[in-house]
């Protein structure tokens, strides 16, 4: 173990082969703790120059009552209602709730984490940042979980952070959303999707490709447009459709999804006679959109209450935070036909 690196209970334990709380014990002097175990811990804690993280034990002794929200974005109508939900939930138990918008940055995200983290919220409830999911680091979830603060992570997670997780069956959705697009007697469809490096937007493609293999039509990389999440471009979406015959399109935002419309019905095609629609996030636009899209509903609110509930039980439960399983809850989405198919 390097010297320079800031030693935490976790580290003690994993070095020892004992549990945190065998360590925090014998690092008080706790009777609990056997002489020898204790003399090993506190021998081990010296050595690394161990300092007990007072943020943490001040959290462990008294509930500021506050949650800490962090959303990628407040454009996009799924983050509001996750939002409401979160709120919903936090206040009827008592919680306040103070919400930080990372603006997709990885800077911003890293900034309201320690902004908040300095002992005035209990926990974190976070989707990811674009950048963040780009970059791969997710040292500042690391450091804010080892301080004994919970997270729960929501639509956009990573594997890399053990904590509490809220998802929808991205997957799953989108398989059924292309199942439907060719049941409908569509055989060539587009997927409008971003990065691949969002989680979500991966699932879906990966539902997108089993549904056209499980039904015979070849993957066709053509119809798949990337867009960048920063901006929706409406002449990269103009040419994709001037240039290819398509008659269906997965959209994996309700954004997209009202572009791309707007962009086939210049070209002359008539929706959904000529070509069909299914957009993600059933939001304002999709519901008064011409014609009204299709789209798959993601639960945001139910998926805000969930997570709520998850971090707060966290909060206040008397188990040892890190010797716990975690928990990934899946929403189930579902499809509301509108005129757009």
């Amino acid at each position: 173990m390097a010297l320079k690196q800031k030693i935490t209970l976790k580290h003690i334990a994993r070095e020892l082969d004992v549990s945190i709380s065998t360590v925090s014990k014998a690092l008080k002097n706790s009777e609990e703790i056997g002489r020898d175990t204790k003399e090993k811990v506190q021998a081990f804690a010296k050595l690394y120059n161990y300092k007990p993280n007072n943020i943490a034990i001040s959290l462990k002794n008294k509930r500021t009552k506050n949650i800490g929200v962090i959303i990628p974005d407040i454009v996009h109508h799924f983050f509001t209602t996750v939002f409401r939900g979160i709120e919903k939930y936090a206040n009827a138990h008592g919680y306040n709730v103070i919400v930080c918008v990372s603006d997709e940055s990885f800077d911003k995200e890293v900034i309201n984490m320690e902004l908040l983290a300095n002992g005035s919220i209990d926990g974190f409830i976070m989707s990811l940042s674009a950048e963040t999911q780009q970059k791969d680091d997710f040292n500042h979830l690391k450091e804010v979980t080892e301080q004994g603060i919970p997270i729960v992570l929501f639509d956009r997670v990573t594997d890399d952070i053990e904590c509490d997780k809220v998802i929808i069956n991205d997957f799953e959705i989108a398989y059924d959303a292309v199942t439907m697009l060719i049941k409908g007697g569509r055989k060539r469809i587009a997927l409008v999707t971003t990065e691949n490096y969002f989680n979500v937007s991966k699932k879906r493609a990966e539902g997108y490709w089993k549904a056209l293999k499980d039904n015979g039509l070849d993957l066709n990389e053509d119809l798949i447009l990337k867009l960048p999440y920063t901006e929706v471009n409406d002449a990269v979406i103009d040419d994709f459709f001037a240039n290819h015959q398509i008659d269906a399109v997965l959209c994996v935002n309700e954004i997209f999804a009202i572009s791309c419309m707007r962009s086939a019905q210049k070209k002359g095609l008539r929706i959904p006679e000529d070509i069909s629609f299914i957009g993600f996030t059933n939001g304002i636009l999709s519901k008064y959109a011409t014609p009204t899209l299709t789209t798959v509903e993601q639960h945001g609110e139910k998926m805000g209450e969930v997570a709520a509930q998850l971090l707060i039980e966290r909060v206040e439960s008397e188990v040892d935070y890190d010797e716990e399983t975690y928990t990934t809850e899946i929403i189930k989405a579902r499809l509301i036909e509108r005129d757009s198919t």
